[in-house]
């Protein structure tokens, strides 16, 4: 592969090369006459599924991807789309692309007579054959995307997919795909948040993006949803479908995952008192820290920028660790007082993508920071040490609140019956005095997160076995207290 040649292209090339062996094979004349004749679920049923009221999933089936390699050893692909079907899911996306996900035409037509919802054949399309193809399969959907057609390919697929009864979740990853998107009349746009020209991943992408889709298409926020909270962000950020592949595929309860999922992303759904707390493992500064987090997998990772923590790193090391980290867990930025180029600096750099203040900083400084960082989640510590000090509380400009003792970041625990004091709707991170032994206590006051340093460490240390058993108390609150 040339330096200038991605995956993209790679996999692109490949596709019309598969287009030519198949054509040999079976002529695009012949594969239209059987793609007409091939009975059809009528009424576009993948677009209404995606329209149903709250989240909607589209979840996936693949066996292998070309950025984690192999998923799914044993790939029990008809067990795997019947458990989605089980837990919820709106639709089924299956992956039919041999060479870089292992899929294949067979996985597809085999699930479509399993299940009774509608099945996506997520391919890359660049030929009409392939179209063709996806209805005599037995397909609902096919993927167009944006990044490997031109302008003039998107609407002629747009217009055959219309012709043949199969929906379109046509993809698009920056604002002059999805603008081109809409120009072209696609009533389904998916925004992938990871980039296929490199893999990157960037939740914040979709969200970024929502508003150039009119409200009268179905709007998909595609890839970077590994958690119940990465559901609810998507809900709250106006999506109608997700659509979850790697997450669910690890999932050793697929349909139970699934399920959590749901809930969080449609809270009215969800039964009282089975919130599942968000985790944050702070204070993160040596490659040895890394390996538990990446099996245990936290919602969050905090990095402690202030130079007189003994937890402290600079930038270089941050951007380090952020490399070892798996690329589901969130990496915050912990703050004290800090110069606003400095955080700025932070964010950019791709170290962290949160920012969580720790100082005095006040109303001005917050609006100064959100001016800069206009999509950067912020998270503001506030000391709880008696209800007076609780309804002082103002949230302008954060997206959560950090809720600690009166010296935050102490260690120290606090009287938890004041948060029933708080004059907001914040999101609410609990610190100050958590352990292994006290966090599923903590879980089941309902806070969004709980957030944990010293109460994982040994003579100073990070412990992979209180970090363990930390996580594993948190989430076991989803099965009423039992791990």
């Amino acid at each position: 592969m040339t330096k200038d040649r991605t995956i993209l292209d790679q996999i692109a090339q490949e596709a019309r090369d598969r287009v030519d062996a198949a054509s040999a094979s079976v002529s695009t004349a012949q594969m239209r006459t059987r793609a007409f004749d091939t009975p059809i679920r009528g009424g576009f049923p993948f677009e209404h599924a995606l329209s149903a009221p709250g989240l909607s999933f589209i979840c996936e089936v693949k066996k292998a991807s070309p950025s984690k390699g192999l998923i799914s050893p044993d790939f029990p692909y008809l067990e795997i789309a019947e458990d989605y079907e089980a837990g919820g899911a709106a639709a089924i996306s299956v992956l039919t692309e041999p060479a870089h996900f292992l899929g294949a035409d067979a996985y597809l037509t085999q699930i479509t007579h399993r299940v009774s919802i509608p099945v996506l054949r997520k391919d890359f399309v660049v030929d009409a054959y392939q179209i063709f193809e996806a209805r005599v399969l037995g397909a609902s959907a096919v993927l167009l995307i944006c990044s490997i057609i031109s302008k003039e390919q998107l609407s002629e697929f747009l217009g055959l997919a219309e012709n043949l009864g199969l929906s379109a979740l046509v993809e698009a990853h920056d604002r002059t795909e999805v603008e081109r998107a809409v120009r072209a009349g696609a009533r389904v746009i998916g925004v992938n948040n990871r980039n296929l020209h490199d893999f990157s991943v960037d939740t914040s992408n979709s969200a970024a993006l929502r508003t150039l889709v009119p409200p009268d298409r179905i709007f998909v926020s595609e890839s970077g949803v590994a958690t119940p909270q990465d559901a609810a962000m998507v809900a709250q950020s106006g999506a109608d479908a997700v659509l979850v592949g790697e997450a669910l595929m690890r999932a050793t309860d697929r349909q139970g995952f699934l399920t959590e999922l749901i809930q969080a992303s449609n809270p009215d759904s969800r039964p009282a008192g089975n919130t599942v707390p968000a985790v944050k493992i702070c204070g993160i500064s040596r490659d040895d820290d890394v390996p538990v987090l990446n099996e245990m997998l936290p919602d969050y990772a905090g990095f402690v920028f202030h130079p007189a923590s003994r937890r402290h790193v600079d930038l270089d090391t941050a951007r380090h660790l952020r490399t070892l980290l798996d690329e589901r867990i969130t990496t915050v930025g912990v703050f004290v007082d800090a110069p606003i180029p400095q955080v700025v600096e932070a964010i950019e750099s791709g170290a962290i993508s949160m920012v969580q203040l720790h100082g005095s900083e006040d109303q001005g400084y917050i609006a100064a920071l959100r001016r800069a960082l206009p999509r950067t989640p912020i998270i503001k510590a506030v000391a709880a040490s008696d209800a007076a000090s609780i309804s002082q509380i103002t949230t302008d400009n954060v997206d959560y609140l950090m809720v600690d003792n009166a010296r935050p970041g102490s260690g120290e625990s606090f009287d938890w019956d004041v948060l029933g004091d708080l004059p907001t709707e914040t999101p609410v991170f609990l610190a100050g005095g958590l352990t292994p032994d006290t966090v599923s206590d903590a879980a089941r006051l309902g806070v969004y997160a709980v957030d944990v340093s010293s109460g994982v460490e040994t003579d100073g240390v990070k412990d992979p076995n209180k970090i363990r058993a930390f996580i594993s108390a948190a989430r076991s609150v989803r099965n009423g207290g039992r791990p």
